[in-house]
Formats: structure tokens, sequence, C-alpha cells
């Protein structure tokens, strides 16, 4: 990664060596404040936690472990075949309150540092735009980060992750909720807890509506993204 983006190192102790080659981004938020105890929780040995990056509110962005190493972000998580998301992902911590803190919308300074991080990285290991994914989306039974209010629209606009499909083509197709549980499982998510997958995939692609259930809307757009990805659009 070009050192021009990244204003400082500190070194975490909590890495090991990959097992995969890099394919994913996962984001996160620290929930924790202030952002000097997420730095001293993300370089604690006894904590056994840490990620690849760590961008302040104000846009200062830390580097903590080599890009080539396996940071320790995501814990039990599971993305489109991959079981040890670790191993496969680079993991960005965002400073930030989180749901638990006073959860509110993210700072411009801290997005205008993660674009041009996320988008060499992007280039750098030819990522998919749809592994470019919350949190919340690889551990879904668990985690609720970044959370409803990241601004994925920022990074879609920029093609860094897939877009909130607007045209949906051919409404909701699914006969019944096995359906579409089926169909969600083929895009990537761990549907073994079925309702926090769906508070997943709403928290992502509907997020002015969370409630674990399924209806026609939701149907409609994972349909929608599962028609642009068979069509090739959706890299």
């Amino acid at each position: 990664m070009a050192d021009e983006l990244v204003h400082r190192e500190v070194a975490s102790p909590n890495w090991n060596e990959r097992a995969l080659p890099i394919s994913m981004v996962v984001l996160h938020y620290t929930e924790m404040q202030p952002v000097t105890a997420a730095l001293e929780r993300l370089c604690d040995p006894a904590a056994e936690v840490s990620a690849h990056y760590l961008i302040t509110e104000e846009g200062e962005v830390i580097r903590l472990v080599a890009e080539e190493k396996r940071a320790w972000h995501a814990g039990q998580s599971y993305w489109r075949g991959h079981r040890d998301v670790n191993s496969a992902s680079i993991g960005i911590e965002l400073d930030h309150p989180g749901h638990a803190l006073g959860y509110r919308p993210f700072s411009n300074a801290q997005i205008d540092a993660l674009l041009p991080l996320l988008g060499q990285i992007v280039q750098q290991y030819d990522i998919p735009r749809a592994n470019v994914v919350a949190h919340s989306d690889v551990a879904p039974a668990r985690k609720t980060d970044p959370g409803e209010l990241f601004p994925w629209h920022r990074l879609a606009e920029c093609r860094l992750c897939l877009p909130r499909p607007q045209k949906l083509e051919l409404g909701d197709p699914f006969d019944n909720d096995g359906a579409f549980f089926l169909a969600l499982e083929r895009f990537g998510y761990d549907i073994t807890n079925g309702r926090k997958a769906v508070e997943a995939f709403q928290r992502r692609w509907r997020p002015e509506l969370i409630d674990g259930e399924v209806d026609g809307e939701i149907r409609a757009i994972l349909f929608q993204l599962l028609l642009d990805r068979d069509r090739g659009r959706t890299r």
C-alpha cells in the first residue's frame, strides 16, 4: 500500500500468516471512545483483536497490521463460501461510537480518507465490488457494524462496492420465504440465524426499515442483485 495514504503506523502484535489470497475488504466500526482506547485494544495481545487499518473521525489513517498478514478483525464469520474471512480479507476499522455509545452519521473527513485507501486496495488485489462488505454481512448473528448510517452510496459512486439496485425489473419473484433464504445464501450470507441474516441484508440494502421480516421489497432487491450478478454486471 502506498505510504502517502497512511499518516502513521502503530504496529499491533495481533496477526498471523494468511491461508488464503486477499479477495475481500471488511468494514467495521470501533464502538469505543476515545479513539485511543480503540487503538490500545487493537494492539493489546490479551484482546486478540486487530485490523489492518484504523481511520479516525478526523481522517487520520493508521496502519496496524501489514496487508500481507492475517489480522484478527472478523471473528467467526462467513461470506460466499469462505469461513476463514480473516485470511481472505483486509479489515478497516472506523473510529465511531457505534450503536452502544450514540450511533450517528460517519464524518465526511473519515469517508474522504477511506475512499482512496479502499480504492488502492481494491485495485491492487482486484477485489470484486461484491466483496467489499460490512462486518454485519459476514457475521450477521453477532454484529451490526458499520450499520445503517454508513454511506455505502459514496463508495458505490466510486465503484468501490455494489450500489443499491434502483430498478427492480421483475418485482418479487419468490414463491415463499424458503426460496428467499436459499437465494440469500446463494448471494453470500450465512443463513443459520434467518432473522439476523435478514436484518443484515436490510441494514445493507434497505436501511430505512430493519425489522428482520421478509417482505416483497427485500425479495425484489435480492433477486435484482442476483440477476445483475448472473448477467456479469456486478463484479
